[in-house]
């Protein structure tokens, strides 16, 4: 983005929830799924200062999915 001429302002809003469990392995884990927001974010130009639009295709929601262990 340096390179580009632009930075994100904004805040990246995240909902995360465990929705499942597994504790009965050698090693715990956890399943986690976010709703990751974009809604709030924009792209400037460091040039300008003016706000560059997101592609129309550009997703403002999505879920992520992470598998974690102890």
């Amino acid at each position: 983005m340096k390179k580009n001429n632009t930075v994100i302002r904004g805040e990246l809003e995240h909902q995360p929830e465990v929705t499942a469990l597994g504790v009965d392995g050698k090693l715990p884990t956890a399943t986690v799924e976010d709703c990751i927001d974009l809604s709030k974010w924009q792209t400037l130009d460091t040039k300008t200062n003016k706000s560059i639009p997101l592609p129309t295709a550009q997703p403002l929601r999505s879920i992520a999915t992470a598998t974690v262990e102890r």
